[in-house]
């Protein structure tokens, strides 16, 4: 069993930085994915980040040049850093892990942290 604990976020103003963690413990082998996903009230979780097992990394559009996701394989943990936040990036956000090489879909994803909110003021 795979198990994902998340701690960051929280609040902060326009144009401010946050960082989100993803503490993995369990039965994850090489070939997982693994991801950051977010959920805005009323909207389809989407995908943000993803590192897929041999470590190509992507970003959802609107992330790319403005969030880095990264891996510490020796804490097992999964980061994204995330810059110039806007409004319009407030949303719950998750870590999941995914039993495949190249996951990119939230439906492919199989474990899921707890969520922590992100809420970026104007």
């Amino acid at each position: 069993q795979v198990q994902l604990v998340q701690s960051g976020g929280g609040s902060v103003q326009a144009g401010g930085s946050l960082r989100l963690s993803c503490a993995a413990s369990g039965y994850i082998t090489s070939n997982y994915s693994m991801g950051w996903f977010r959920q805005a009230p009323g909207k389809e979780r989407e995908t943000v980040a993803v590192i897929a097992s041999g470590g190509t990394i992507g970003y959802a559009g609107s992330m790319k040049g403005r969030f880095t996701i990264s891996k510490d394989n020796a804490k097992n943990t999964l980061y994204l850093q995330m810059n110039s936040l806007t409004p319009e990036d407030t949303a719950m956000y998750y870590c999941a892990a995914a039993p495949a090489p190249r996951s990119w879909f939230p439906y492919e994803y199989k474990y899921w942290g707890q969520g922590t909110q992100v809420t970026v003021s104007s």
